[in-house]
């Protein structure tokens, strides 16, 4: 991955998230607070925004410039801990202006300890954690097989996907969602659904 494919990434996660943004709402409406879709959707916007206005010259600054944009203009919980995952991840990386998939793998483990440590989510608690730690070891697990970034990418947004989808039975232990107790059972949570979406947009463009 180079810098101008993390900018790409990061366009294209945006760009779903626009699309996707009324389905979060709508998901976020029923065991949360309704806001998800608009406030992931203002932040992005300023993502892409604040990478056009000062280019990043390394992969690891064009995340940190994102997680720093998402902390400062998104609202609700959602910017800490997205804003964390993407600092971190960040963090993680070398400073270069290309990192390979075993790079990768290390920065996207360090964002999902970021979130579960701000946030203090375990798999199964019905948070993104349930769609990105399954897309973490999946990431992993093709990087390790010999995959190459679109293989691991693919391998990654496909767990993702089936994490969050697997929200739906799971009754909810963190977050608003928890207020609700057993009648959080049967929605899918939406931070495991954008999650998802952005897997789904690093494997649209590696």
């Amino acid at each position: 991955m180079d810098v101008t494919l993390a900018r790409e990434w990061m366009r294209a996660a945006a760009g779903a998230i626009a699309a996707d943004a009324d389905l979060l709402t709508r998901l976020d409406a029923a065991i949360g607070d309704g806001d998800h879709g608009v406030n992931l959707n203002r932040g992005f916007t300023a993502v892409v925004a604040a990478l056009e206005k000062t280019p990043p010259e390394t992969v690891a600054d064009v995340l940190i410039k994102a997680g720093t944009t998402l902390m400062s203009r998104v609202g609700g919980a959602s910017g800490p801990i997205y804003g964390s995952a993407l600092r971190a991840a960040g963090k993680a990386l070398p400073p270069a202006a290309e990192v390979q998939p075993a790079d990768l793998v290390a920065a996207l483990h360090a964002g999902l300890e970021a979130v579960r440590k701000l946030g203090g989510a375990a798999p199964g608690d019905k948070t993104m954690v349930d769609a990105y730690g399954p897309a973490a070891d999946a990431f992993e697990q093709a990087v390790a097989g010999g995959a190459d970034l679109a293989g691991a990418a693919g391998a990654a947004a496909r767990a993702a996907a089936a994490g969050a989808e697997a929200t739906v039975p799971l009754q909810a232990r963190k977050g608003r969602a928890s207020y609700l107790g057993e009648r959080s059972i049967g929605h899918q949570d939406p931070g495991a659904t954008s999650t998802a979406l952005i897997f789904q947009a690093l494997a649209d463009v590696s």
